[in-house]
């Protein structure tokens, strides 16, 4: 319920009652801006948009807390976005309250954060945090709006990307030793790392020449957790002839639980003990240096792509979510369709002249251009 009075001293005063009961007031020289503030608040309650102002008042520090225990990431995004707050986060923001983070210091915050010299990526990855914790506030009803919203990020350069010719992945198998096979088959399967380090036996049908994909295993803070793929999308992933005999190999011996790749201590391949030990040499030797093992990955969309493997389908090997994920990623890697169509185009132009001069009425084409 509202009302507006005038009080002695000249003054309209409003207020209302809050579907909680809680009374709030505002005072205004004009009853026409008085009616105006009523109306405002009435339509904010009716939609659900209006925040407690006193909910406002607590500090960033403690919505980031609440927000940091999202029940649906991953451990290694848990790690991420921990240490993101800890350092780049909670440091500028964690004792502010609320209601007086504004989006110009925001700008300022962020425009430090590229003039210290942090990368691109890194920058709005911290910005991502940063907004990710005002948009709960916004939706616990701390504050109206998200003053996150709009900020000017620098723009993220693509790395470019590393894919191999087949000729190549077989000089880095060779140089790999014990571990070529493992090179190949992400090279020709586009795992990730982490997905090929969680197979096991019972993951592999020699039959059919097929890989279940339906684990992860990622290192965090240097303890191997394990999880469900990206995107948790379990998915069957079809690996070449040549690979049968490597296969074969791996499984001999092992029961169905056994890891397929596992070090000597029988525990899963990590990355950095991987690159360590005999990746980053391997490249190194047969020239390619740098090369990181998420490479292959791309390879082998690379290769998948060059023997004729379509959208859809290299989605489903590779996991993606949606097709549009893929062509994101890999929309260069179809330029041979581009060259497809325009060579269609070509022979249907060609077609249309031959038919156009068996005919009485021959149809205008355009004409050619002659060249000295």
């Amino acid at each position: 319920m509202a009302s507006i009075t005038k009080r002695e001293n000249g003054k309209w005063r409003a207020r209302y009652r809050d579907t909680a009961g809680k009374e709030h007031a505002s005072h205004h020289a004009r009853k026409v801006d008085a009616q105006r503030w009523v109306d405002d608040q009435s339509a904010s309650l009716v939609t659900g948009s209006r925040a407690d102002p006193s909910r406002g008042r607590v500090d960033f520090a403690l919505v980031a807390a609440t927000w940091a225990t999202n029940p649906s990431w991953a451990e290694s995004t848990r790690a991420r976005n921990a240490g993101i707050l800890t350092r780049h986060v909670l440091p500028r923001w964690g004792s502010v309250p609320l209601a007086r983070v504004t989006h110009e210091d925001a700008q300022v915050w962020v425009n430090g954060l590229v003039a210290s010299g942090l990368a691109a990526g890194s920058v709005r990855k911290i910005a991502g945090v940063f907004s990710g914790i005002l948009t709960t506030a916004v939706k616990g009803k701390r504050i109206r709006v998200n003053p996150a919203e709009g900020l000017e990020l620098p723009r993220q350069r693509l790395a470019k990307r590393r894919c191999l010719g087949a000729a190549k992945v077989e000089a880095l198998a060779e140089a790999s030793d014990e571990w070529g096979d493992l090179v190949l088959v992400l090279a020709y399967t586009g795992l990730r790392i982490g997905e090929a380090s969680a197979l096991k036996v019972k993951n592999v049908d020699m039959l059919r020449k097929r890989l279940t994909i339906d684990e992860s295993v990622t290192e965090v803070n240097g303890k191997l957790v394990w999880s469900a793929p990206k995107d948790h999308q379990r998915r069957s992933v079809p690996f070449p002839e040549f690979l049968v005999a490597d296969m074969t190999g791996r499984i001999d011996g092992k029961g169905s639980d056994d890891l397929l790749f596992q070090t000597n201590a029988g525990t899963p391949v990590r990355v950095r003990s991987m690159r360590r030990d005999w990746f980053d040499l391997a490249a190194k030797v047969v020239g390619i240096e740098g090369l990181t093992p998420h490479e292959l990955r791309h390879t082998a969309a690379s290769l998948a792509v060059s023997a004729g493997a379509n959208v859809l389908a290299l989605q489903r090997m590779l996991g993606h979510e949606k097709p549009s994920t893929t062509l994101d990623v890999y929309s260069d890697l179809f330029d041979d369709d581009l060259d497809a169509v325009a060579e269609a185009l070509t022979r249907a132009r060609t077609l249309a002249l031959a038919d156009s001069l068996r005919t009485e009425a021959p149809i205008a084409l355009r004409p050619q251009k002659v060249t000295a």
